[in-house]
């Protein structure tokens, strides 16, 4: 592979080998938002924590909550709980999450120049949360930290809210150099973020770009590829080789482009797209995660064994990691993770 990592010294995982290049017999596995509503032991705490926020940046009940589904379903990999849009927070600008509305920000188009002590000084709880996940974790299972890929997070910021984000594409189309202005800082604290993450004991870090599949063509290099491979540079120039996983949801035909050009060791593939193909183009250059319909784990049953078979047919002896295109619904019954877990188990290629 053209992107080798990097394996912490006191295990070698099987989450990370499959990082690595290996195409591991036994297929390592985690799901976006496994640590959520949909378990009766999260809603306690959450109840517990206050807002969203407060459990965001409460160490104790983030790690907690962090830990609950590795705890229930034996997954290779914890996933840090947080949300992307505490780096816009972080950065001074207001949010508050509403029930049933998600998050509501107040709408901004620029950036002043980014006060990293201060930054950093607001996301310690953050990287606090990091430290007592990898202290309590088991040895074989991999911590992965994250943040929002610059587009997305300018998305948010732009638009003050979740949605089809006219607005913001509305700026990005009329105003590019401020927006280039807002990402290029983005760019650099969401680096910071992420390195602070590893110090403090993440095993991988992966970049959520959400709404990449927002981006006109013409500009899809700009606005996913460049960021991305600009972060993934600074986080190399600290820990050289250390993985980095892409996620740009809705990327479709620059799949290819995304894998080529950023430098990630792995690539996140969206339900929307063939793994297969998305494997074909990776193939000795990244390892691919994903890509089960969040709606085959809500339906279970001969759906969800006939959709996880598939996936497996689809991964082939790539490099692969298990995981959803997109994050387990709310509404997904546990004991359907449980029975995806023991199918996972239970295949060898």
């Amino acid at each position: 592979m053209q992107n080798k990592v990097l394996i912490r010294p006191e295990t070698e995982k099987l989450f990370t080998r499959a990082l690595n290049g290996e195409a591991t017999r036994e297929i390592p596995f985690w799901l976006m938002r496994q640590a959520g509503r949909y378990l009766p032991e999260y809603r306690a705490v959450r109840e517990k924590a206050g807002s969203f926020l407060d459990l965001c940046f409460n160490p104790e009940l983030a790690a907690e909550v962090t830990l609950q589904p590795v705890a229930r379903f034996g997954m290779d990999a914890a996933i840090l709980f947080s949300d992307i849009l505490v780096v816009p927070y972080a950065l001074g600008q207001k949010l508050s999450f509403e029930a049933g509305e998600g998050p509501r920000l107040a709408p901004q188009t620029r950036l002043d120049e980014v006060d990293f002590e201060s930054f950093c000084a607001k996301l310690a709880p953050v990287f606090e949360t990091v430290k007592r996940v990898r202290n309590e974790l088991a040895g074989d299972k991999a911590l992965i930290g994250f943040a929002g890929a610059p587009w997305t997070v300018a998305c948010y910021m732009i638009e003050g809210r979740g949605g089809n984000f006219e607005t913001a594409r509305q700026f990005a189309l009329e105003n590019p150099a401020a927006l280039d202005a807002l990402v290029a800082k983005l760019t650099e604290a969401t680096a910071c973020y992420l390195i602070k993450q590893i110090a403090a004991g993440a095993d991988a870090v992966q970049l959520f770009d959400s709404w990449a599949g927002l981006v006109p063509a013409a500009h899809f290099a700009r606005r996913c590829i460049a960021p991305v491979r600009a972060i993934v540079q600074k986080i190399h120039a600290v820990y050289p080789g250390f993985p980095v996983i892409g996620f740009p949801r809705g990327a479709g035909l620059f799949y290819r482009d995304y894998i080529d050009d950023t430098g990630v060791a792995c690539v996140g593939v969206d339900q929307h797209a063939p793994l297969e193909k998305v494997a074909a183009c990776a193939a000795g250059r990244a390892a691919v995660q994903g890509n089960l319909d969040p709606l085959a784990l809500l339906a279970g049953g001969k759906t969800l064994e006939a959709e996880t078979k598939r996936i497996f047919d689809a991964a082939g002896n790539a490099p692969f990691v298990f995981n959803l295109g997109h994050g387990v619904i709310k509404e997904t019954p546990p004991a359907h993770v449980a029975a995806l877990a023991r199918l996972i188990r239970e295949f060898r290629r």
